[in-house]
């Protein structure tokens, strides 16, 4: 599952078990795709979200986005998350200071997630000073 929030991955499960269960199915493993940005601080996390979604830093960017809007029915407001982001990754909400995150990861845990499968937004700047070394 990927572009839902634990409370509504848990509405999915719940659901999928009790289908299961009434067919006398074994049970299943779930998982969940998401998009992390973890930093020092929610502040630097904040900062790296807006970096990375920010579609209009470039005009080809901004083109491309353009196109991509074109001829969708959209209801979400995070329209360009969604674009920056594949499989509606930051949906899930695992933005934040590493403990953020981790009690986000848990809140998908409680939910009876099984499996998370992540996608990272590199800390440039910690990776560059690394490779100049």
């Amino acid at each position: 599952m990927h572009g839902d929030p634990p409370e509504r991955v848990g509405e999915k499960i719940a659901d999928l078990r009790e289908r299961r269960a009434r067919h006398n199915l074994p049970p299943l493993k779930f998982g969940v795709a998401g998009y992390a940005v973890v930093r020092e601080t929610e502040r630097e996390a904040q900062d790296e979200l807006r970096r990375i979604t920010d579609v209009h830093q470039s005009a080809a960017g901004n083109a491309n986005y353009q196109q991509w809007l074109a001829g969708r029915n959209w209801s979400s407001v995070s329209r360009s998350k969604d674009y920056s982001v594949s499989n509606r990754g930051l949906r899930a909400g695992l933005v934040g200071t590493p403990e953020q995150v981790a009690e986000r990861l848990a809140e998908f845990e409680t939910a009876g997630v099984d499996l998370v499968l992540l996608q990272f937004s590199r800390n440039w700047k910690r990776w560059s000073a690394s490779r100049k070394r």
